[in-house]
């Protein structure tokens, strides 16, 4: 518990799945700070497993103006931020053929606008030398029937790490990016009927190269890497955590 001692975090999207696996791992390297979410329920329930040390904040990522409450609820709790996880995303199915113009706006409005201004309103209330850490896709490398939009938005999330580490050179703020590849978490329940969740994750499974799908804890441990002096020389990069999926066949 001595990479992250004493770190401030916060990671939107935090209160279950990979958000909650990250701060899971990081809470176990020492980190303090904020899980956000929208789901009070969850939130209560996440912050009883993580116990003292983080608080939850309710809040939409896609208004920009509960963004800078998010930051400053957090520094006033904690002091300035060290570690910044945008996590907070969807992937809504749906083809060019059938996609409405609403359908757009909801999804690049959390998948991409909300990280970007995520990370702007965080800026003041951020150390100097912290790490920001990006939630991709292997869909931004495959392209998955009917998850056209999804992925598109997810490129745009792996030039953000570029981009972002560039802008914040003089400031040693950090920025990487990771793709995870299919991840066990409550999603699977929201699309699937729950008589055939199993069956589907162990198809997903039988075409992963490990031999499995990812678990929240995978994510979290390549999250501490990044979030750690481990990676101080990591700008801009991509850390694949998807079981060989992207580059690989089975």
């Amino acid at each position: 518990m001595s990479k992250l001692k004493n770190k401030v975090a916060v990671i939107t999207g935090g209160n279950s799945g990979i958000g909650l696996g990250i701060a899971e791992a990081l809470k176990s390297e020492g980190a303090v700070g904020a899980i956000v979410g929208r789901n009070q329920e969850t939130l209560d329930s996440s912050l009883k497993l993580l116990g003292d040390g983080f608080i939850g904040i309710n809040a939409d990522v896609t208004n920009v103006e509960e963004l800078e409450r998010i930051f400053k609820t957090t520094s006033e709790k904690f002091g300035k931020i060290d570690i910044l996880v945008p996590n907070a995303g969807a992937g809504a199915v749906g083809t060019v053929a059938n996609t409405t113009e609403a359908d757009y706006d909801q999804l690049m409005n959390l998948n991409l606008k909300a990280v970007y201004f995520t990370v702007q309103k965080a800026l003041s209330y951020m150390n100097d030398g912290g790490s920001i850490i990006l939630i991709g896709s292997n869909a931004a490398h495959r392209a998955y029937a009917s998850f056209t939009l999804y992925g598109a938005a997810k490129s745009a999330v792996i030039y953000l790490a570029k981009g972002l580490s560039s802008d914040l050179l003089d400031r040693k703020i950090r920025a990487n990016v990771i793709i995870p590849g299919t991840t066990d978490t409550p999603a699977f329940n929201k699309f699937i009927p729950a008589d055939q969740v199993d069956a589907v994750k162990q198809q997903f499974a039988d075409v992963v190269p490990a031999g499995r799908i990812g678990k929240p804890f995978d994510i979290g441990k390549a999250a501490v890497f990044l979030a750690s002096e481990d990676s101080s020389f990591m700008l801009g990069a991509e850390l694949l955590v998807d079981g060989g999926m992207t580059y690989l066949v089975k």
